[in-house]
């Protein structure tokens, strides 16, 4: 019987990076909520152009993804996180001084340019601390703070906007960005023999476990050829699609429910907070019951298939039917969030340690586009037809070629793992 790793890893590496991680993802949701409480009209931002300031983070985002990732896999993710939190924590709170839509354009640009290795090297450093068996638990905790944090935050951001203006929004959101860099990297440490509150045995069991995994994956030269494997670009594809969905969701739930007749901002900020709390909930379940059955494909495809059916629905049901519409969103928005966990512990899973952190911000970086395109896409779509059906089908569409992609990358678990539940 093998002996049983440290639990102290999980009071002191888990709390830091969902905190981190919280905080990075407010200036990816917030704006939403800036656009619908009257930023447009103050800066005379006009509906094209508003759908492409949703959209240009993402932008940003996609093409310093695998730079990034590739210098926290080989060098240090701890200090790249730690610039990262001062320069977005500034150009997050910077966002609420601008007073004219270039210089808007630049931040948001730069926003998705300096958040881009965050997640790549996020999960790069779970996968030094947390085993195949944990890893599942281990994601779902990191990406827990991407719905916990618009949770809060849809919240907050309608009290703020209506009692203080959309501009103190940003500026008082973005402040902790850049105390909590200083937090981290006083908490943080990169690998397990750097820890001074594990002891010599626990340093090189939890090793010895790590290197172990990789005795069974078959061994990569190097990124271009992890590139050019059948895997990592039906995962990044997979990942693509699925971010339509997700960001499409995401940038314009504010806009969609503040549409509704006398709907006040604060109301919108409660009912935007809602379909958030759901995915807490499925993020917890799936990640437990995948790390415990080894089987990551059951616990993806079946709730991107759900997200596409209630996001068709709504198109279905149209505007007269506001609160049906609402519980479907509710409903896709929990299954949108419920597979992360299990999706990026399937990618440690099957790709070797000397790739993953190139490939996983291949995957990141793809994911990244599918998010431009699913915010560009869906405001534009909104905006040109006057309604949200066109953007509905496109998210669904989208859901679906995810979900059979899922059902063709993803391995069936091995059957010793699913006698054993």
């Amino acid at each position: 019987m093998k002996p049983q790793l440290a639990q102290i890893r999980w009071y002191r590496i888990i709390p830091v990076v969902f905190v981190t991680y919280s905080l990075a993802y407010l200036d990816r949701a917030n704006f939403g909520f800036a656009v619908a409480g009257g930023m447009a009209g103050d800066l005379n931002i006009t509906p094209n152009t508003s759908t492409l300031l949703s959209s240009l983070f993402f932008l940003g985002y996609f093409f310093f993804q695998i730079p990034g990732a590739q210098y926290a896999a080989h060098k240090a993710a701890k200090k790249l996180i730690f610039i990262s939190l001062i320069c977005w924590g500034a150009l997050a709170a910077a966002t609420g001084m601008v007073n004219d839509t270039t210089t808007l354009i630049v931040i948001r640009f730069m926003l998705g340019v300096v958040e881009s290795a965050v997640m790549p090297a996020m999960l790069i450093l779970l996968s030094q601390w947390f085993t195949k068996e944990e890893r599942s638990r281990a994601n779902t905790f990191l990406i827990l703070g991407n719905p916990v944090t618009v949770l809060w935050m849809s919240v907050l951001s309608g009290y703020l906007i209506d009692s203080m203006g959309w501009r103190w929004m940003f500026i008082i959101q973005g402040l902790p960005g850049i105390l909590w860099a200083f937090i981290w990297w006083k908490l943080i440490d990169e690998r397990p023999m750097e820890a001074k509150w594990l002891s010599d045995e626990e340093k090189k069991e939890l090793e010895k476990r790590l290197q172990e995994e990789q005795v069974g994956i078959k061994p990569v030269k190097n990124y271009a050829e992890a590139f050019k494997s059948r895997k990592v670009i039906l995962l990044s594809l997979q990942y693509l699609l699925w971010s339509v969905g997700v960001y499409g969701f995401v940038m314009w739930l504010p806009s969609i429910i503040k549409a509704a007749p006398d709907m006040s901002m604060v109301t919108t900020g409660w009912l935007s907070s809602v379909p958030y709390l759901l995915a807490v909930i499925g993020m917890l379940s799936a990640s437990y019951f995948s790390d415990k059955s080894g089987n990551r494909k059951l616990f993806i495809w079946p709730f991107l298939l759900i997200a596409a059916i209630c996001l068709y629905a709504t198109v279905w049901l149209g505007p007269d039917k506001f609160w049906l519409s609402y519980g479907l969103l509710v409903i896709a928005g929990g299954a949108l969030y419920t597979p992360y966990g299990p999706f990026f512990a399937a990618i440690a899973d099957v790709l070797p340690k000397n790739v993953i952190g190139g490939a996983i911000g291949l995957i990141n970086s793809l994911g990244a586009l599918g998010s431009f395109a699913g915010s560009y896409l869906v405001g534009y779509l909104n905006s040109e037809t006057g309604n949200f059906n066109a953007s509905y089908t496109l998210m669904s569409g989208a859901l679906v070629l995810a979900t059979m992609i899922t059902l063709i990358v993803i391995p069936a678990p091995e059957k010793r793992k699913v006698a054993a539940i």
